[in-house]
């Protein structure tokens, strides 16, 4: 299976966003990624739902959306009725994540648990089976355009280790620092979905960009 591409609006043209939607819908991009920050969880604050109702309007690939936010338990219905197809949610705020997980299965959209750099995947174990994907932070959470974290690598190898024994089929997918060169170690250590956001945005050519993310 070829590596999922899940480019970041976080870093696109918000004056011009539908113009940026549209070029990721003729891309080779498979998803796209909406970061929704509450200036709780994380220290800054992106753009909420009404934004991105405007995003699902035009958008023609599945909208992928990772919620740093310190509630997100009461937003759910909310994502599901302004688009998601995928729901990711923080572990480090779910003090009930089986429940959470369970009402975003019932709204019909895929569950993902994200993981910031210093939560061990280990403890997802006991889940795992729950989780349609796991994205893997390799960035601390809140802005775009950080350095990535080389640890990272090790994540990805010991939860692909950790998919294979519970034999489950959840995604890995990575997000922070990702460009052509992190992409190829962490598809090596067993990623299935990368998140590109200032690396696919700031390039001459994103289309092209997003296909070079795409043969790795």
């Amino acid at each position: 299976m070829s590596t999922i591409i899940s480019p970041s609006v976080l870093s696109a043209d918000f004056a011009n966003l539908e113009r940026d939607i549209k070029m990721l819908n003729k891309s080779q991009a498979d998803w796209i990624h909406i970061d929704i920050m509450d200036g709780q969880f994380v220290p800054n604050i992106s753009f909420g739902l009404p934004v991105m109702k405007a995003i699902h309007k035009h958008a023609t690939k599945p909208l992928d959306v990772h919620l740093m936010i310190a509630t997100p338990d009461n937003f759910i219905d909310d994502f599901k009725n302004a688009g998601a197809e995928i729901l990711t949610v923080h572990f480090e705020v779910c003090t009930h994540l089986h429940r959470t997980l369970q009402s975003i299965k019932d709204k019909g959209m895929k569950t993902g648990v994200a993981i910031n750099p210093h939560t061990p995947v280990s403890l997802l174990k006991g889940i795992l089976n729950e989780i349609d994907l796991v994205l893997i932070m390799s960035v601390n959470p809140g802005f775009g355009g950080q350095k990535f974290i080389t640890d990272s690598i090790d994540k990805v190898k010991e939860l692909r280790s950790l998919i294979n024994e519970l034999n489950t089929k959840t995604l890995i997918e990575v997000d922070g620092g990702v460009n052509l060169e992190t992409g190829k170690q962490l598809v090596e250590a067993g990623a299935d979905a990368l998140v590109a956001g200032s690396f696919v945005f700031g390039s001459d050519n994103p289309a092209k960009t997003i296909q070079n993310l795409k043969n790795l």
